[in-house]
């Protein structure tokens, strides 16, 4: 891995070259996809049907397009029992996590006759995308669906691609059926996000698309984004650790090169302190690449997106941490909880050597589902809170409105709404 001395320069450009991996930054298949959408839209199953054949090369119709109970007990003879075992481990440790977020309504009654308050209401419908065709992401089902299924939502729509011969891997059915999905598609691509957002035929519409893909997925939620409402646009995978000379530099090369694996646009960075554990850090990594399955990816990834930074205090560590707002952040320190406590900007924050990132993604309880691309600081991981809608509450007596009448008929003259002030004033006509 390259090994870069810290400086403002060196920060900004990073910065930038991170920028550029944003899905927005893609605009040579915006035109594909929102014809895409746009035929979905007018057409439903017909484009629908049609998408799917084209790029999963699966022929589905009204008749098939959706998973049977059979085909669901079926998955569950095929799945290992072992893993069977731990996914109702993450499922137990994610509903417990979550469980702590929900919110309730509240009333504040005053005296005077006004009562004032907060309604929270589940969504009615969501719709999950999960990847499939080759690869199965039974952990991505279980994040997306659990939160919602904590928050109260009704209807869990699941839809994924299938493969060639029209199924859909046993594994994600399995976790999609022990979550509490509803209903599940086998379709995939824009294709799938369109028909959830203007329904079809086959799949009734959603309020709520949530769920991670590749570009086309990314750029289709930003193209139905009003029509319903999504979680986020997502962007490549991310990890950054701030280590000092305490870290193992084994276990810190193999947590940057766990998120490296994801894909080529993947970022893996190492900010230290330490010059002694940036080469040592650079050495076990290439040490590393001859040994894992994925070492294209790994080195197309930290050709283009990995970095070493050495810093020359903790402070520049810690500021460039914030820049650059990590999805990943690890803190492997001599006090970490001190460094934590400095840090502003991440989608979720791994304390110590033995609370490396596969922890989170699979077993440990807080959601997957993380900002990327600096959205972290402005966005929050998945949870709750994505799967309700608040309604604010307003009651005033005839006495409470007395009071404040004439203020409120001001206010509203102020801004020439005499339709505002007369709603006001005509309750007090003598």
């Amino acid at each position: 891995m390259k090994i870069v001395r810290l400086d403002e320069k060196t920060r900004a450009d990073i910065l930038e070259g991170l920028l550029k991996r944003d899905p927005n930054h893609y605009p040579k298949y915006e035109e594909t996809v929102q014809q895409i959408v746009e035929e979905v839209k007018a057409k439903g199953d017909e484009a629908l049907f049609a998408f799917t054949e084209k790029f999963d090369k699966a022929a589905v119709n009204e008749g098939n397009i959706r998973v049977t109970d059979e085909e669901i007990q079926e998955a569950f003879q095929k799945v290992d029992p072992a893993l069977f075992e731990v996914m109702k481990k993450s499922m137990a440790n994610i509903r417990e996590y979550h469980q702590r977020q929900i919110r309730q309504s509240w009333f504040d009654a005053k005296p005077d006759g006004r009562i004032l308050g907060q309604k929270i209401t589940p969504l009615e419908s969501v719709g999950v995308y999960v990847p499939g065709g080759k690869a199965a992401y039974p952990s991505t089902v279980l994040m997306n669906v659990i939160p919602a299924k904590v928050a109260g939502v009704e209807r869990i729509v699941m839809v994924t691609p299938p493969g060639k011969d029209g199924k859909v891997e046993p594994v994600t059915l399995t976790a999609a059926h022990l979550a509490g999905v509803t209903e599940v598609y086998r379709a995939g691509g824009a294709q799938a996000v369109a028909a959830l957002a203007f329904g079809t035929r086959s799949i009734p519409r959603v309020d709520k698309i949530v769920g991670p893909g590749n570009i086309f997925v990314a750029l289709a939620k930003k193209a139905v984004y009003g029509h319903v409402s999504i979680d986020s646009i997502a962007g490549p995978s991310e990890i950054l650790v701030i280590a000092d000379e305490t870290a193992d530099p084994r276990y810190v090369a193999a947590d940057l090169l766990s998120q490296a694996e994801h894909d080529e646009l993947a970022s893996a960075i190492l900010v230290t302190t330490s010059v002694k554990l940036a080469e040592a850090v650079s050495k076990e990594v290439d040490g590393f690449l001859g040994e894992l399955s994925r070492k294209a990816i790994l080195e197309k990834s930290l050709e283009n997106y990995g970095y070493i930074l050495v810093a020359d205090t903790m402070e520049d560590a810690i500021k460039t941490a914030n820049g650059i707002a990590s999805e990943h952040l690890e803190i492997v320190t001599k006090d970490p909880f001190e460094v934590m406590t400095k840090i502003r900007n991440a989608g979720a924050i791994f304390i110590g050597p033995y609370s490396s990132e596969p922890l989170g993604d699979y077993l440990a309880g807080p959601n997957h589902v993380l900002p990327t691309n600096g959205t972290a600081k402005f966005f929050s991981p998945l949870g709750v809170d994505d799967f309700v809608k608040k309604s604010s509450i307003i009651y005033y007596s005839r006495e409470a409105l007395e009071k404040v009448h004439q203020d409120i008929e001001l206010f509203a003259a102020s801004e020439q709404l005499t339709a505002h002030a007369n709603s006001i004033k005509v309750r007090f006509e003598q």
